[in-house]
């Protein structure tokens, strides 16, 4: 399978056939009116012709000139130094041809996508054999990475490197080449599945929010276009070729005007206001902003850039860029930004006079002073009358049900795990997103080993070269001979994040003096640590007669944040249900490199028992800690309970755990680090 292939590329969804996605369809086209752009990242929910959409894109883009047959996809009169068949010809033939689209499978290697060592070229003595890899085949075209948010950290700091210097450089295996790879990077993504690293987000040039249209008519349309091309694709394809034609003459028509488009010194100065009023760091949105507004001119047949366009840009280039925080969802405020742009539109009113302007700030402040008092008070009255209220029904609770918000949750609280082995047999103990020798990562070194699951090969060429050039009874024609001793292995880093479970306490006894709200705030403090680690979560909860799977493992803590912040209180406390839904989810989750961490968010009083089991609840609760301490999983427990008089229960169920017990108020204080062993339980 050639590089540039994709699954549908000889049945791909006509582009101009999509309908019910304006915004989608109008960013890929920007992105092909001007490269430079830097592609376009497609958010949505599944379903929603995402990768119908980016594999589409290649049907209506014109074609572009090329070298026959050069690997590289070389630009006649700009040949790659590394390539070697527009090098040896003194004057390549060109030709048109179509623009690669290359797709970036979530599991390839970092070799296959850099390039590597030609094994066979090697072999035959050449002294520079370069294999290229997906980054030379995408080159003046589309590199398309589908669920682009699960992409290995590895391969991510790959192409960070390359989008910034538009070159691949390969330092490895004794090769040292750079080729040119300037692409357009197109990636589609469901937030259920977690959030893109900070650092690649912002290399996509535009970001499009993609959701399934709620018109009835407009879905029953999508529905019959599918069908139609379901039963025969290439006739549906030839139905619409007319719409294909035109769009692609759209384009390239855009392309010619791009040169020529003008945009004046007021909309760049509205461009910076934009990026500077919606708290955009990265200055890279202000050039972005600038190229896309052009495009979207051109794409118009336009040779000025008007305020529409701006605010046009706008809309797609900072939603994604906008200063957040960890847990605030991505998005503009439409209002604020018509404002601005209207703003823009309008003649500025004169200036004011010192002595008036003095007076009106003078008046302004007088207006505002009876604003800031009355309101505060009586709201920190009634939270001292719902504290005291609520510390009487400390207990099994009513059975009422309240959701309660979340409190300032302060800095992110570091903890590291160091998960000690039960067995001198097993694998030694490893810290919390530690460097590790892993499946994926980056190569760092390689070791003799005459059965090797991932082949050195540099390494083991040069092993066999200096024992042949040394053995008496070497070849005389050249020629390598590998044996077993020869053999190296690849040793690769990698990082391994955790996967921390949060059993949550939501009975009626964490209703007394507001203590959900302190919990809730103490588990969003620990989530920040976590996606800030890129770790995989999962929270259950207990209250009334059993515990649930709130969220099952994943990435997204944004999910997790939504969660807690909709989570009730109120009920009694099933806290040994809530411990084996904890077993059952770290034994179903046993499979994966994550190593995991439990936090128990409780103060202990346990008073509903499994069911059939006529055992005393907290005996229960004890029997599971210690099932859990014999597993060896680390573990945090956070105490909720306050007050003068304390049972203490949360320290003799972390006792039992083997682990480290923190009151709320430890957590809440400065700042915190911690490290987790699961047996030692020490601090």
């Amino acid at each position: 399978m050639s590089a540039a292939f994709h699954p549908a590329a000889h049945a791909v969804y006509p582009f101009a056939a999509i309908v019910g996605q304006p915004l989608l369809k109008q960013s890929l086209l920007l992105c092909a009116v001007d490269p430079g752009i830097g592609g376009v990242l497609i958010r949505g929910d599944k379903g929603t012709a995402k990768s119908t959409a980016a594999r589409g894109l290649t049907q209506v883009l014109p074609a572009i000139e090329r070298i026959a047959g050069c690997t590289f996809n070389c630009a006649p009169g700009l040949p790659a130094a590394a390539c070697e068949r527009c090098n040896a010809a003194a004057s390549p033939a060109a030709a048109d041809g179509e623009v690669p689209f290359v797709t970036l499978p979530l599991g390839a290697t970092e070799d296959r996508v850099l390039g590597t060592l030609d094994l066979q070229k090697a072999l035959q003595g050449a002294q520079r054999a370069f294999q290229p890899g997906l980054l030379a085949s995408a080159h003046r075209g589309i590199l398309y990475i589908d669920e682009v948010n699960l992409l290995a950290d590895h391969l991510v700091d790959v192409l960070l490197d390359v989008a910034a210097m538009g070159v691949n450089s390969v330092q490895r295996e004794g090769l040292s080449v750079s080729h040119p790879a300037r692409f357009t990077l197109v990636g589609t993504m469901n937030l259920e599945e977690g959030d893109l690293r900070p650092q690649l987000l912002d290399r996509f040039g535009l970001m499009v929010e993609v959701t399934a249209p709620q018109d009835k008519a407009v879905r029953a349309e999508v529905v019959r276009r599918r069908i139609a091309y379901e039963a025969d694709p290439a006739a549906f394809a030839a139905q619409w070729q007319a719409q294909q034609d035109a769009l692609r003459a759209q384009v390239e028509r855009a392309q010619r005007r791009l040169p020529q488009v003008a945009l004046d010194d007021a909309m760049l100065e509205l461009i910076s206001h934009l990026c500077c009023e919606f708290e955009v760091a990265s200055l890279r949105a202000d050039i972005v902003m600038h190229k896309t507004a052009r495009a979207i001119a051109a794409l118009e047949s336009r040779s000025r850039v008007t305020p529409d366009d701006v605010r046009a840009a706008a809309q797609l280039v900072l939603p994604h860029r906008r200063r957040r925080k960890p847990f605030e969802q991505a998005g503009m405020d439409q209002d604020k930004l018509d404002e601005l742009v209207d703003q823009a539109r309008a003649p500025q009113p004169p200036q004011q006079n010192a002595g008036d302007g003095g007076k009106g700030g003078q008046d302004g402040d007088q207006d505002e002073q009876p604003e800031q008092s009355g309101p505060d008070d009586d709201r920190q009255g009634q939270g001292e009358n719902d504290g005291e209220g609520d510390g009487e029904g400390e207990g099994e609770g009513d059975g009422g049900e309240r959701t309660f918000t979340v409190a300032a949750a302060g800095v992110a609280r570091k903890i590291s795990v160091e998960a000690m082995p039960v067995a001198a047999s097993q694998a030694a103990a490893g810290r919390r997103s530690a460097v590790s020798d892993a499946k994926r990562g980056s190569a760092s070194r390689a070791v003799p080993d005459a059965n090797p699951d991932r082949l050195a090969v540099g390494a083991t060429l040069r092993s066999a070269a200096v024992r042949g050039a040394l053995a008496d009874d070497a070849p005389h024609d050249g020629s390598l001979r590998i044996t077993p001793a020869d053999l190296h292995r690849q040793v690769r880093n990698g990082k391994s994040a955790n996967l921390i479970v949060f059993v949550v306490d939501a009975s009626g006894s964490m209703a007394a003096q507001r203590r959900m709200e302190a919990v809730k705030g103490a588990v969003l403090a620990l989530l920040t640590d976590a996606y800030q680690r890129r770790d995989q979560l999962a929270v259950i909860a207990f209250r009334g007669e059993s515990a649930q799977v709130l969220l099952e493992p994943t990435r997204s803590v944004d999910l997790a944040e939504q969660g807690l912040r909709e989570l009730p209180t109120g009920g009694r406390t099933p806290l040994p249900h809530a411990l084996q839904l904890a077993v059952q989810l770290l034994e179903k989750s046993a499979q994966q490199e994550a190593p995991p961490l439990l936090v128990i968010l409780s103060d202990g009083k346990a008073n509903v028992g499994l069911p059939g089991n006529d055992d005393d609840p907290w005996r229960q609760t004890l029997a599971a800690a210690r099932h859990l301490a014999q597993r060896g999983t680390p573990a945090l427990v956070l105490d909720t309970e306050t007050g003068y008089i304390r049972l203490g229960r949360a320290a003799q169920l972390a006792e039992a755990l083997g682990a480290p017990c923190l009151t709320l108020e430890q957590l809440t204080g400065d700042a915190l680090a911690l490290t987790v062993r699961a047996q030692l339980g020490a601090r």
